[in-house]
């Protein structure tokens, strides 16, 4: 549900929500009951759970923040940021969220935070520098369209079941490397050590299989989220081509920042306006992508300023 009234709901991306949190915590209780099954005491593994899903839901923001750089800028610091967020929310009828710039030249921007309550927008100094102001108005409405969709806290709870499962196979591989899987020295019980092997084995096959199925749900939600908050951007601002403009302008510029600094970016791909490294095109890797491809924004942002009945 949109928390802006002048954003509306994306109903497509209110199912798409709904389908994959209802997915992801089948898979949540499944992978619980596995590790009860195993002999982990039940109280562990639900407080353990429990309390990596705390930190990461209450303290998403700050995460995203520390990760990328960022840092909460006053209107005094940043008037220009400032004052396009508060046209913008004063256009969409919305709370206006927490400011941020993260002093990096990778041009990006992304929305992080648990509710529109707690929401953070953050821009690069390296997006403020290249883009002008339509072009960095109609970024910025495309984040405040995730705020208002309240997708960034799904996306947030979404990512945690396979962050929670790509550590046990972490995990599991490690144990294993080091001593071998069963882990026992003792060679008198033979059928233990045996047992016990499989058990491991089973335990990271299935993590291995959930965080596949948790990343690949994840995935498809992010590129639908990011069609919807590009709709919903060029809509409030009424320029899609502005948006166009700045999305063909940040890829480009993207190409010529050093692979290294792309790199140290990467983990928050899915929360980017723009992914710090993407293939365009469609191929088989299209279904690992946290971004539709810049050919499909485009078309998408082409047919709006059509539909606007103003030229392409």
């Amino acid at each position: 549900m949109s928390t802006a009234r002048n954003i509306p709901n994306d109903h497509g991306l209110t199912i798409r929500m709904f389908t994959t949190g209802l997915l992801l915590v089948l898979l949540y209780g499944a992978v619980i009951g596995l590790l009860i099954a195993v002999g982990i005491s039940y109280v562990v593994v639900l407080v353990f759970a429990a309390a990596l899903l705390f930190v990461q839901y209450w303290f998403s923001d700050k995460i995203a923040l520390f990760g990328m750089g960022g840092h909460l800028v006053t209107p005094e610091e940043a008037p220009q940021l400032h004052g396009v967020i508060d046209r913008l929310c004063a256009l969409a009828d919305m709370k206006k969220p927490r400011v941020a710039i993260a002093d990096t030249d990778v041009p990006n921007a992304f929305a992080t935070g648990r509710s529109p309550n707690n929401a953070v927008v953050c821009a690069t100094t390296g997006l403020m520098r290249r883009l002008d102001e339509s072009e960095l108005e109609a970024v910025l409405a495309h984040e405040l369209s995730h705020v208002a969709h309240r997708d960034v806290a799904v996306m947030t709870i979404a990512s945690f079941l396979g962050m929670v499962a790509g550590m046990v196979t972490r995990i599991m591989l490690w144990t294993g490397l080091m001593g071998g899987f069963g882990g026992g020295d003792n060679r008198n019980d033979n059928q233990g050590g045996d047992n016990t092997a499989l058990v491991e084995l089973g335990v990271l096959a299935v993590s291995v299989v959930v965080y596949a199925i948790s990343f690949l749900l994840t995935m498809a939600l992010s590129r639908y989220r990011e069609l919807a908050a590009d709709r919903s951007g060029a809509l409030l601002t009424g320029r899609p081509s502005a948006l166009a403009s700045a999305l063909v302008k940040v890829t480009g510029d993207l190409a010529r920042i050093p692979t290294r600094d792309l790199r140290a970016s990467e983990s928050f791909n899915a929360f980017y306006f723009t992914p710090a490294i993407a293939k365009n095109g469609v191929s088989l890797s299209t279904i690992f992508s946290t971004h539709p491809s810049l050919d499909q924004r485009l078309a998408q942002l082409a047919k709006i300023e059509s539909e606007l009945g103003k030229p392409s």
